[in-house]
């Protein structure tokens, strides 16, 4: 299927590719609002990061946006395309908050089943299992069963399977959750040099707000609602303030 990008263009020149687009969407599970008229776009090659703490919508916005769930109202398009769009999941690479994992085989095993789902030659695969493997720290373990693993390599084995048929769009729900800072830094070295390198487009929620300091862009999700967007220096520059969390935390305030 030939997937048409929206584009936005002045004067005849190409300004940004908007790769992700949420359009006044709202969710509710019974009686329980989850998100209220959310708005956001998300350009190539950026690093846009959701923050906010747990049970603030975070994790059912990014499921309406892989297509796992649908809104009761407003829209969400990929790449120009409504989702979910089963032929869009190819160039969209998820790891969720959960991990999925199948136990009883090995990490290799994991990765190549996962890989197998997508349209490439072997040769291919076993480069594209052996880079995320490396990415993740986890080339030495892939022999054993993933039920010997910790939960730290599952996490990686999670990312490693987001990555593995390298997908345009990597949507990542608290990726670095129970991972050592040592890791956790050399994950974030590799996802800016996806986004610098490649221009790859990263959708990543977390409640670190150091990690939320290295995203583009910022959107602080409270309540179902997205109070406050933008970059990070921004953000700071208009609320006087040192931090992120600050920002946050004054924003929260308003929206009281």
């Amino acid at each position: 299927m030939e997937v048409h990008k929206p584009f936005i263009f002045r004067n005849g020149v190409l300004l940004v590719s908007i790769e992700i687009d949420v359009k006044g969407v709202s969710k509710s599970y019974g009686k329980t609002k989850v998100l209220r008229d959310i708005h956001l776009q998300i350009q190539r090659g950026q690093i846009y990061g959701l923050i906010g703490p747990s049970g603030s919508g975070k994790t059912t916005l990014v499921k309406l946006i892989v297509g796992i769930d649908t809104a009761e109202k407003g829209s969400v398009e990929v790449f120009g395309i409504k989702m979910s769009n089963l032929d869009l999941l190819k160039d969209i690479g998820y790891m969720a908050q959960s991990d999925a994992l199948y136990l009883e085989l090995t990490g290799y095993e994991n990765l190549a089943f996962f890989a197998s789902l997508y349209p490439m030659k072997k040769t291919e695969m076993k480069k594209r299992i052996a880079y995320a493997a490396e990415l993740v720290k986890l080339t030495g373990e892939l022999k054993k069963k993933v039920s010997a693993y910790s939960g730290g390599m599952k996490r990686r084995l999670s990312l490693a399977i987001a990555l593995v048929h390298d997908p345009k769009i990597l949507i990542l729900d608290e990726p670095t959750v129970g991972i050592d800072p040592e890791l956790r830094l050399s994950i974030w070295n590799e996802l800016m040099h996806l986004k610098n390198e490649h221009q790859k487009t990263i959708l990543i929620t977390t409640h670190v707000m150091d990690e939320a300091e290295k995203c583009d862009i910022v959107a602080m999700v409270r309540n179902g609602a997205l109070i406050k967007n933008g970059s990070p220096d921004d953000l700071k520059a208009a609320y006087g303030a040192n931090q992120l969390e600050e920002v946050f935390l004054q924003a929260g305030r308003e929206q009281s």
